[in-house]
């Protein structure tokens, strides 16, 4: 199946779970709620920490708002695509639906990954948005083409980084059905990328550059927009989520020959 199918498809996967979503209008207002009293809840938070002093790991309260904002747009994007699909994992190996997928004509990762979108989340995404915006200007950040491009490219390094954890982690349900309890581990790990990683001692900072690469995630594209990121860091950031990818696309493979179909 060629791209421009595969884009018919999810366009169809789209339709499908925004009518879905429409059908309960009053959940919408709920969320808008939810996600801005998140944010306010994270950024009251943060600003505990910088009461006392002015700087935490030689990042100002306002150079941190960025990190915050980064953290809120992937968890936007966590919570849209991520979030609904790849618990479905847990439900297709347990009913034995997983089947059904594995019949289609079509990549099962592909499907497995973006069937359903909880349009919820993109109020988050639009938060984060905002708040990034915010600290554009309050920070005083020249935008120029070379900001844009790395900017994106790291944010899109996160994004490949955050989804391939997710992916791992769920995959794992071949052999062990319980296993949500650890993508909430996961999503604990994930909120201690709200703050500077160089607040951290060296032997966690070691640890989330390493085992749990939360440093790649949030930090680093935070660097990009106050101008600090070295070059090396983002090449190796981009290495990181080759890796991540590839490692993550060959261990589903590697588990699908391990399920046993419901009917066999």
């Amino acid at each position: 199946m060629n791209k421009h199918k595969y884009l018919v498809v999810y366009t169809k996967f789209l339709h499908t779970s925004l009518a879905s979503e429409l059908e309960y209008k009053t959940n919408i207002i709920i969320d808008a709620i939810t996600a801005m009293l998140s944010l306010v809840g994270s950024i009251f938070l943060l600003s505990i920490f910088f009461q006392n002093s002015g700087n935490i790991g030689g990042w100002e309260f306002e150079q941190a708002l960025i990190i915050q904002g980064i953290y809120t747009v992937l968890n936007g994007i966590t919570n849209t695509w991520f979030n609904p699909n790849l618990k479905e994992i847990v439900r297709h190996v347990r009913e034995g639906t997983l089947d059904f997928v594995l019949l289609k004509p079509i990549d099962s990762q592909f499907f497995i990954s973006f069937k359903k979108v909880a349009p919820s989340g993109f109020l988050e995404i639009i938060l984060g948005v905002c708040l990034l915006f915010y600290c554009i200007k309050i920070n005083q950040i020249n935008i120029s083409l070379n900001f844009l491009i790395l900017s994106l490219i790291t944010i899109t390094c996160s994004i490949c980084i955050l989804y391939s954890l997710w992916f791992f982690i769920s995959t794992t349900t071949i052999w062990f059905v319980k296993t949500w309890n650890a993508t909430e581990v996961l999503r604990s790990f994930l909120y201690i990328g709200r703050f500077p990683m160089s607040s951290f001692s060296f032997y966690l900072r070691l640890f989330f550059s390493i085992i749990i690469p939360i440093a790649f995630i949030t930090t680093i594209p935070s660097e990009v927009f106050l101008g600090l990121a070295k070059i090396w860091k983002i090449i190796l950031e981009i290495f990181i989520t080759w890796i991540f990818l590839i490692t993550s696309r060959r261990f589903w493979l590697f588990a699908l020959n391990y399920y046993s179909s419901a009917s066999s």
